[in-house]
């Protein structure tokens, strides 16, 4: 088997996807060991996790796997179901909702709807993403569902078919329930989908104020308000999950998924989920290596119309690295060479690995990039024969 070592030099670049390009499905993890030579960390909150959004690379996680109380983080599932709706056509931005008296009702944060106001779904998304309110969360979930309870089953559907297998939601609101749970890396899950399947609607996460009936809220994100390039997501607390964040922001086309909980206060909210944000910046980098049907070898063919084949990539492969590991980044690409002809277009040829410091050796196969047809039967006759020659 030949095997040709590339420097990182030598690779094919990629541009950087502000969300990239993969199924918002994140590894599981508990606790972080970090590679070496990565800046330890302390952060002040019971259950995190950072991800990169570009490969669902877990940079950071602590108890990430571990049940708490998600609180008002469980509305972006409401309205990843509202986001849905409205791009089935279900429902319409302008299409007016009632207000019941049960969402009326609703404790804590609050759209300050009226009982029998009518409000656009515009309006009552911008009161559950802004405002964070319980009311408009609950006005939604009967449009969709008929009541909230029927509205949480599909919530949980949802929940399974999103791979979030440690989520069970009982209410639209996070209001506090022994059976309304999930995890830092659940939730995760749910704000890559978010980002990935409903980018045209992602923008109400990054605006700082919504004013309805006369009453204006500020968003209650504290890094939307700092220089952090953060653009969503959602808060939430609850005396039994005390704080929570669930954040992202893009930095040079390149897209981090944070989500903090369980910390004491606002301020610790705010000043511990930046700094985890920004040691996930200063401490990793995002590599795009090689790029999709790119010729990255060409395999000498044996009996064949032409004396090589190209070797194609069939995907592109982008990975996540500490700072200091770049330098060993490595791609090597393996193949059996004579190809005997003839080959087929797509026909697996060989493989392509990249290796790294502290990296899980990531490989992907390498297919043929043209059609080879076999010379004709004589012609078949005379390579044989010179080769006989050559070898006696």
């Amino acid at each position: 088997m030949k095997k040709i070592a590339l420097l990182i030099a030598f690779a094919v670049f990629l541009p950087v996807m502000a969300w990239g390009q993969t199924e918002a499905v994140a590894p599981k993890p508990e606790s972080t060991v970090l590679p070496a030579g990565v800046a330890p960390i302390d952060v002040g909150a019971k259950e995190a996790i950072l991800i990169e959004a570009a490969t669902g690379t877990v940079l950071y996680a602590k108890d990430a796997d571990l049940r708490m109380a998600p609180s008002s983080m469980s509305k972006m599932m409401t309205i990843y179901l509202v986001f849905e709706a409205l791009k089935n056509g279900k429902l319409k931005m302008d299409t007016e909702l009632a207000t019941s008296e049960h969402a009326w009702k609703q404790e804590g944060s609050r759209m300050f709807l009226n009982v029998g106001q009518s409000a656009k779904v515009e309006d009552l998304v911008r009161g559950v993403v802004v405002q964070s309110g319980n009311d408009a969360a609950v006005v939604l979930a009967e449009a969709l569902g008929g009541s909230e309870e029927s509205f949480a089953l599909m919530m949980n559907e949802k929940a399974q078919t999103l791979g979030m297998i440690n989520s069970h939601f009982m209410n639209a609101t996070g209001l506090p329930d022994p059976q309304n749970y999930s995890t830092a890396h659940d939730l995760a899950i749910l704000a890559l989908a978010l980002i990935h399947d409903f980018f045209d609607f992602y923008h109400f996460f990054s605006e700082t104020e919504f004013t309805f009936n006369n009453i204006k809220q500020g968003n209650r994100n504290p890094l939307l308000y700092r220089s952090m390039n953060v653009d969503g997501l959602k808060t939430g607390h609850t005396d039994d999950g005390g704080f929570g964040l669930t954040a992202s922001a893009i930095r040079d086309g390149r897209r981090l998924v944070m989500v903090l909980n369980g910390m004491t206060d606002m301020q610790a909210r705010a000043d511990e989920s930046a700094k985890l944000l920004d040691w996930g910046y200063r401490e990793f980098g995002l590599y795009p290596v090689v790029k999709k049907d790119t010729a990255i070898a060409q395999a000498k063919v044996w009996l064949g119309t032409a004396p090589t084949v190209p070797l194609l990539t069939t995907e592109d492969m982008t990975i996540s690295l500490p700072r200091n590991a770049r330098a060993g980044l490595k791609v090597i690409v393996s193949y059996n060479e004579p190809v005997p002809a003839p080959i087929a277009p797509g026909q697996p040829l060989g493989k392509i690995t990249i290796t790294a410091p502290g990296m899980d050796a990531r490989e992907s196969i390498l297919v043929a990039g043209a059609d080879v047809p076999q010379i004709g039967f004589f012609a078949r006759v005379t390579a044989k024969f010179d080769l006989l020659l050559h070898k006696s």
